[in-house]
């Protein structure tokens, strides 16, 4: 069995941005979800500005507010999606079908998050996810060898001389 631990790299993460680019028509077309109560929204921004000023985000206070304000503003022309996994789901699909056929099941496991661990965190710079995929096949070839071409041989040493030596005929080896 070979297990093969997968980051994200940059050719993946290309493809994931591009995936972003393509998905915005989906994200559109797929519509906002339910449109909230003008109460609602209201509601929603006084929670987010009580949050931006007790410091219980990780942007600072200014980012936050602006961001909040932002958020009102979107759900007031029922553009903010509030989480809706038809959305996200559809967002997973557009990105992993941006990729070449024998790396969408891959990425389709990536983004469902089975089998991922996580590290770190946005407010401290980044978040670092891992996902280990176990596939079976055959081993990967021996270094140095490549497919089709027969290794060299091992170098030939020869024996050691087994004719006995009469003491004193090398030097250190006989009487003082």
């Amino acid at each position: 069995m070979h297990t093969r631990s997968t980051i994200l790299s940059s050719r993946l993460l290309a493809a994931c941005a591009l995936g972003a680019c393509l998905i915005s028509p989906l994200a559109i077309a797929a519509g906002p979800g339910p449109a909230m109560s003008a109460t609602d929204i209201e509601a929603r921004y006084k929670t987010d500005v009580a949050r931006c000023n007790a410091g219980q985000t990780n942007q600072d206070k200014a980012t936050c507010l602006r961001e909040a304000g932002a958020a009102r503003e979107e759900a007031n022309r029922n553009r903010l999606n509030n989480g809706n996994p038809q959305v996200y789901d559809a967002n997973q699909k557009a990105r992993c079908d941006a990729l070449p056929v024998e790396q969408r099941d891959e990425c389709m496991l990536q983004m469902s998050g089975v089998g991922t661990t996580t590290q770190g965190s946005i407010g401290g710079g980044g978040v670092l996810r891992e996902t280990t995929i176990t596939t079976t096949g055959t081993p990967a070839p021996a270094p140095g060898t490549a497919p089709g071409l027969t290794p060299n041989p091992p170098a030939v040493v020869p024996a050691p001389s087994l004719t006995p030596v009469a003491p004193g005929s090398v030097p250190g080896t006989g009487p003082k």
